[in-house]
């Protein structure tokens, strides 16, 4: 059992905050990481000896600690990225992913994402095998995932749009807010993409079903899609935004277009 201490703390501000006892656990693989903090301080390479001893992997933890060691600047995001990638090139078996995507940390589910995102060259079923990540539980795993897949889908930007489109009236508001956020003109950490700056328009059919959404979740989405289109696109984002308004007067609609608009009245000041 977990103490109760443990499951109902808050994140750790800081590193000199972080209680060495719930660093043990995070390393053990028996709870999830609050925030970022946390996150950055679990030893992934303890964490995966264990990992690897349980499910009878343990062989490839050589090869998985010498991928590590030969990057130039190791970062917390590096490792998982190249933990997973070694996993993926070296376990092919269904039954290792299915135990991983259900492992009750947070890092364990992240090397799954990266992992089986290698095994999949089509990519609706990239898509298929994606959407347990995009609908996790824990914020770092919804990161990681548009991470594992946002650069296949850049390749072929018009089939991802079309497959992710009904994404968009799911009941999950984690799928609804992925098809938005995967796909975001700029975003943060990853790659650009230049056919949605100099034409967003092609963006609208995962806009349009969302602009009114109840999540604020999703919402924040959407507005920062329509933001990042206004930084080389400011016409075409005022005048979806009006539009919009037109159609739509809800307090949800109101809330995008504020949030959509603010680079652009930023500037206008």
């Amino acid at each position: 059992m977990i103490p109760e201490h443990i499951l109902n703390r808050k994140g750790a501000r800081s590193f000199n905050d972080l209680n060495p006892e719930v660093l043990d656990y995070l390393n053990a693989g028996k709870i999830e990481t609050k925030n970022l903090t946390e996150w950055l301080k679990v030893d992934q390479l303890k964490l995966l000896k264990l990992v690897l001893s349980e499910t009878g992997n343990s062989e490839i933890l050589v090869d998985c600690s010498e991928a590590i060691h030969q990057q130039k600047k190791p970062t917390a995001n590096s490792n998982t990225k190249i933990i997973g990638q070694t996993m993926g090139s070296l376990i092919q078996e269904k039954s290792f992913y299915q135990k991983l995507r259900a492992h009750t940390s947070d890092v364990v589910r992240c090397w799954a994402c990266w992992a089986e995102s290698l095994h999949h060259d089509d990519l609706d079923l990239l898509l298929k095998a994606m959407q347990p990540y995009a609908a996790d539980s824990h914020f770092g795993v919804r990161e990681v995932v548009i991470f594992a897949s946002k650069e296949r889908m850049i390749h072929e930007l018009d089939a991802a749009i079309g497959l992710l489109t009904p994404w968009t009236s799911s009941s999950d508001e984690n799928l609804r807010r992925f098809a938005v956020e995967s796909l975001r003109p700029v975003g943060v950490w990853v790659k650009k993409i230049e056919a949605f700056q100099k034409d967003p328009q092609r963006g609208t059919p995962l806009l349009k079903p969302l602009k009114s959404d109840p999540s604020k979740y999703v919402r924040d989405s959407v507005a920062n899609w329509l933001n990042d289109a206004s930084k080389s696109q400011p016409e075409w984002v005022v005048s979806l935004c009006k539009r919009w308004e037109k159609e739509s007067d809800s307090k949800e609609t109101q809330y995008i277009l504020k949030r959509a608009l603010r680079t652009i009245h930023k500037k206008a000041k």
